[in-house]
């Protein structure tokens, strides 16, 4: 779901909510606060930061770093398939997860 101003855009709390990445949206918020979060390279410290399809996110997650590429804007909260496919998993946890696949 777009948000008002530009439809090919998200807020980043609500796409790492969405997504699954966070379990709520207050988690959400404070990874984009506090887990030194970058967009394409660019560091971000607001939840209300704005990602579009194509954006790489790359935080600090449970003790890692994940790298991700911005798929798809997903329009709700739907079942952990759905919420994979919005985005794609980068660098070294990619050939992580297709080895245990």
């Amino acid at each position: 779901m777009a948000e008002r101003g530009d439809p090919g855009s998200m807020r980043l709390d609500r796409f790492l909510w969405f997504v699954r990445l966070a379990k709520t949206r207050s988690a959400a918020q404070t990874i984009a606060a506090h887990s030194r979060l970058r967009i394409d390279g660019r560091a971000i410290d607001r939840a209300h930061a704005q990602v579009r399809i194509g954006n790489i996110l790359t935080f600090l997650y449970n003790d890692r770093v994940r790298v991700i590429r911005v798929a798809a804007l997903p329009t709700r909260r739907g079942p952990a398939p759905e919420a994979q496919r919005c985005y794609e998993e980068l660098g070294e946890n990619a050939s992580h997860q297709a080895a245990s696949d």
